[in-house]
């Protein structure tokens, strides 16, 4: 198994998510490294990776490396329906990571709010989601959907529950040509047809795009699901780096209303992933209702790594008449300079520089 590798640069990031979840009166939750491997295996279609290190600890009973966060937290926290939970957590899972066929122990960040969830909170959590993806800078994007009003308007064509999954799958592909054909195969008359097929491909301002589906959608969609979609985002449509897109879908098992995915410029996958997960709650005997996200630092890690052009700033070689103090004294004065060195008496192998500096007999040259 493999440890996560973070660049410097994380640290920033990690600290500074950190403070952000602060100051929203989010309380740091810490967790045990190890659950009950059945709360895994029983919602093994929630995690990233469905692979998950168990082992038997001295009583015979199956313990698991957790995989994820969240379903600890959602086990662990006293069901309520008055007042909610706010919590933030950095933790360590233990899972496949994308890309490769081995373990890696990954440090990921997040949030959960938990109980009784209302506009205000679903608007503070996509905020707070906007604000980490800023956090970890560069430009940004939060996308944002809506199970609710997926789910209701196929209830209202008319589709069947165990035809709703493949159908979420092509219009998260924005697979219109399937999609289309998979309609017209269920027997959906082309009007409404087509207006299930415009919704991956819509385009413009928040405004615009909520005016528009209140008009398409009335009497398809109940006036409470599409309200509280329009009041939320309404009252964040100065945030341009929030976009409604409903190519944004995740399990209907699981999830219920809001759901979202977050990007930076320059990493080619979502760096942040959440949603509202009340069915969840109901599956692990919860009458709350719960919305959160994670945000993946290994993926940042990998991509400050992949992108940074150097190790260090200077390598700073020097030969055995070089005194340990001149060597050490000339390094500190490079650091001072905000310069990052890496002192070595040969050249390391796989590790790249901005410049080297020699120094012979205690001196430079």
């Amino acid at each position: 198994m493999k440890t996560a590798e973070f660049t410097d640069g994380t640290d920033p990031i990690l600290n500074g998510l950190r403070t952000l979840y602060a100051s929203r009166g989010y309380t740091h939750y810490k967790m045990n490294k190890f659950e009950e491997y059945d709360l895994y295996a029983g919602n093994k279609d929630f995690l990233i990776s469905d692979s998950v290190i168990t082992f038997t600890d001295g009583t015979g009973k199956l313990l698991a490396l957790k995989p994820d966060v969240t379903l600890s937290i959602v086990k662990n926290t006293p069901d309520t329906v008055n007042g909610t939970k706010k919590l933030w957590y950095n933790e360590n899972v233990y899972r496949v990571a994308k890309g490769s066929r081995s373990f890696r122990e990954i440090m990921q960040v997040g949030l959960e709010c938990i109980g009784s969830v209302d506009g205000v909170c679903v608007r503070e959590v996509l905020s707070l989601a906007l604000n980490s993806l800023k956090t970890v800078g560069g430009a940004c994007v939060l996308s944002v959907s809506h199970l609710g009003i997926l789910n209701e308007l196929m209830d209202s064509l008319g589709i069947p529950d165990a035809e709703r999954p493949a159908l979420l799958g092509l219009i998260g592909e924005k697979n219109l040509h399937e999609l289309g054909s998979a309609l017209d195969r269920l027997g959906v008359g082309k009007e409404k047809a087509d207006l299930l097929l415009s919704l991956p491909v819509l385009r413009g301002s928040t405004e615009e795009i909520l005016a528009s589906l209140n008009e398409a959608l009335h009497g398809l969609v109940s006036k409470g699901t599409l309200s509280e979609f329009t009041s939320v985002l309404g009252g964040l449509a100065g945030e341009k780096e929030i976009v409604i897109d409903f190519t944004v879908v995740s399990d209907l098992h699981y999830y219920s209303g809001f759901v979202f995915k977050g990007y930076v410029e320059g990493i080619p996958a979502s760096v942040l992933s959440g949603g509202q997960y009340d069915r969840l709650m109901r599956k692990m005997g919860k009458r709350a209702g719960a919305i959160g996200f994670a945000v993946y630092l290994d993926l940042i890690g990998q991509y400050q790594k992949s992108t940074t052009a150097f190790d260090a700033d200077v390598l700073l070689l020097y030969d055995a008449s070089s005194s340990a103090a001149a060597v050490c004294a000339e390094a500190d004065r490079l650091v001072a300079d905000g310069k990052s060195v890496r002192t070595a008496s040969v050249v390391p192998e796989g590790l790249s520089f901005r410049e080297t500096v020699t120094m012979r007999e205690g001196k430079v040259i």
